[in-house]
């Protein structure tokens, strides 16, 4: 028997973005602006705020991009569910390739 292993070719960090492509990194703003700010309201009706809560392919954004707390969180989650089914927000962002 012989000590010798065959060689493993190396592997990638993973930093690179490879073969599962690159991850965007999304600064997380450090407190709830919905909290903060008690003056905002979140309607269905305005579409520039909610906008912000929308990825491009139309899924919502998570907790730990937007920094929005639990119960915020629900009530834009919501809002856009209803901004879509009055049409003033589309389902999804399909671009013609």
């Amino acid at each position: 028997m012989s000590d010798e292993r065959p060689e493993r070719p190396e592997r990638s960090s993973g930093g690179e973005g490879g073969e599962r492509g690159e991850r965007k990194y999304f600064a997380k703003p450090k407190f709830c602006q919905f909290c903060a700010d008690k003056t905002i309201t979140i309607d269905y009706k305005k579409i520039d705020l909610l906008r912000k809560y929308v990825t491009e392919e139309g899924n919502l954004r998570p907790r730990r991009q937007t920094g929005a707390c639990a119960k915020h969180q629900r009530l834009v989650a919501a809002a856009v569910k209803r901004a879509r089914h009055v049409a003033l927000l589309p389902f999804a962002n399909r671009g013609v390739d």
